[in-house]
């Protein structure tokens, strides 16, 4: 290939991607504007100012459209988290850190977390993603679930069999995963939903929120799911 092809080749792929984040952002400023139902592709198209066959030959669906948008936001969620556990020293310090990280993430990028997170929307499937599902470094629930893996497996009496939980262990940590997530997702919401001059609940820093609700969520999760002979 001649420099002048390979220039010509960069430079079309530099041109496609400018053309997806400016669908990206034009998905995101719908759904803010009137929620996941005021996303079409031909609305879409309109407003990007391309044909819609640009947008269906980029994105086959609405609900595939839509999953694509959101996977920077994800990206930079599981990098925080990940930034966040990397200074923990142990299981449960490393658990904390992330969880912190995920709610200053939330509370940061309110738009940006109410779009992936408090959004009803069409599921595309998972291999629609640019996310690889399952993958600790791009999931931000797989990367959650390992943590409290570390958890049950170095604190609370679990065993690994062949380098992973059994079925049933791995269902208590998913549940452990699950309770953890709701915990966080609950202040951000109501942080976001709520904010300060809301009348019906007197106002509390959300730095002495989060130290809070981080005492009780790993103090209730260690004591409700640790082994009896741990």
């Amino acid at each position: 290939m001649s420099r002048t092809q390979s220039n010509i080749q960069q430079r079309k792929a530099r041109e496609a991607e400018a053309r997806r984040e400016h669908i990206f952002a034009v998905v995101k400023a719908l759904i803010k504007k009137g929620g996941a139902r005021e996303v079409t592709i031909r609305k879409v198209a309109q407003e990007a100012g391309f044909s819609t066959t640009v947008v269906y030959s980029l994105f086959h669906d609405k609900a595939t459209l839509i999953t694509r948008a959101m996977d920077a936001d994800l990206l930079e969620l599981v990098g925080s988290m990940k930034k966040g556990a990397a200074g923990g020293t142990g299981p449960l310090q490393r658990l904390r850190l992330a969880g912190y990280a995920y709610m200053r993430f939330g509370m940061e990028r309110p738009d940006e977390y109410a779009l992936v997170f408090m959004e009803p929307r069409p599921h595309a499937p998972v291999e629609a993603a640019e996310v690889e599902h399952g993958n600790v470094d791009q999931d931000p629930y797989a990367f959650a679930f390992s943590l409290l893996q570390a958890v049950a497996v170095g604190e609370l009496g679990y065993a690994l069999q062949d380098g992973a939980l059994s079925e049933a262990d791995a269902a208590t940590v998913h549940l452990m995963t699950q309770v953890f997530w709701q915990g966080l997702h609950g202040m951000v919401s109501l942080g976001i939903v709520m904010g300060e001059d809301d009348v019906w609940a007197p106002f509390i820093a959300p730095q002495t929120n989060a130290e809070a609700l981080l005492d009780v969520l790993i103090a209730g999760i260690t004591q409700r799911f640790r082994r009896p002979d741990a």
